[in-house]
């Protein structure tokens, strides 16, 4: 798993996880705020609301991915 700046042409979508780097949590993306400059997440079930350049995206290869989903159910897929 890597981590990569968010440029200015990128776009956060809600449901993202992202980085932020200040407390070194991973954070779901509830809102992304462009305009404003800001992302609003979820970190240990308490909003939190920063500055764009505080969070990095992150990119997961498709071989961590595929590790990641061969522990789920066949049945249900959960």
């Amino acid at each position: 798993m890597k981590f990569y700046d968010i440029e200015d042409d990128m776009t956060v979508y809600p449901g993202e996880y992202v980085l932020h780097t200040p407390s070194k949590q991973i954070v779901l993306c509830g809102a992304f705020k462009k305009i404003d400059g800001l992302i609003k997440g979820m970190a240990n079930g308490t909003l939190l609301e920063d500055k764009i350049e505080n969070f990095q995206k992150i990119r997961i290869t498709s071989e961590e991915y595929r590790d990641s989903q061969a522990g789920r159910c066949k049945g249900c897929g959960m």
